[in-house]
């Protein structure tokens, strides 16, 4: 299912504010001045994903995925490259935490951001849509690009209890912008459905829409 421009918009408009609630939640935690915004999101395939990804960002990279059930099935992901990971940390707490020593600080800070972030995001499309989901617990992960991929599809595939072979996925990559004081960075956010979740999410948009609520 390709979906119209008209629920693209809609898509972009609940992730925006799964973010931007995010934002609120961090700057009280953390008491910092954080802004996200998302410029644009894309609809790919597996194999564009790692096309693009694999352009955008070299070496190693960070992240932090959380699994979904109920109504849809899916894999959330907040994706930065490593040195971009490190620097938002060091701004979020006023040091410099590239050293060994602190792997295990930059680790656990990560792991909340990327918690909030996608519990935001994919709590907004839970609520705004009215489908019921259930959330596992973020699980922090570094690697290539190609390694990353591999476990977001892996998490699908245990859940639906099928292989690659015969998986089908829907992605939404959503370019993310963090803002904090002088520091920008990017980073993005993965969304893997089963297609046959993605399609039931275009279906809740259109019933939301007939509402009245995306016009």
């Amino acid at each position: 299912m390709r979906p119209s421009e008209k629920q693209v918009d809609a898509l972009k408009e609940i992730i925006n504010i799964g973010v931007g609630r995010s934002a609120g939640v961090l700057n009280t935690m953390l008491q910092s001045h954080i802004v996200l915004h998302v410029p644009y999101i894309k609809l790919l395939d597996p194999k564009s994903l790692r096309t693009e990804m694999g352009q955008y960002h070299e070496g190693i990279v960070a992240t932090v995925q959380m699994g979904f059930g109920g109504s849809l099935v899916g894999n959330a992901c907040l994706f930065f490259p490593k040195r971009s990971a490190s620097k938002l940390v060091a701004s979020l707490l006023g040091e410099d935490f590239e050293n060994s020593d602190s792997n295990s600080v930059q680790t656990g800070t990560l792991n909340e951001i990327g918690n909030i972030v996608l519990n935001g995001v994919v709590g907004s499309i839970s609520n705004i849509l009215q489908l019921s989901l259930n959330y596992q617990i973020p699980v922090y992960m570094e690697g290539n690009v190609e390694s990353i991929i591999d476990s977001l599809e892996d998490g699908i595939e245990h859940v639906i209890q099928t292989d690659k072979q015969q998986a089908d996925f829907a992605i939404l990559l959503a370019r993310t912008r963090f803002v904090i004081e002088e520091l920008a960075t990017e980073g993005d956010i993965i969304l893997f459905f089963e297609v046959g979740s993605f399609e039931s999410l275009i279906t809740a948009i259109d019933r939301i829409g007939a509402t009245g609520a995306w016009s």
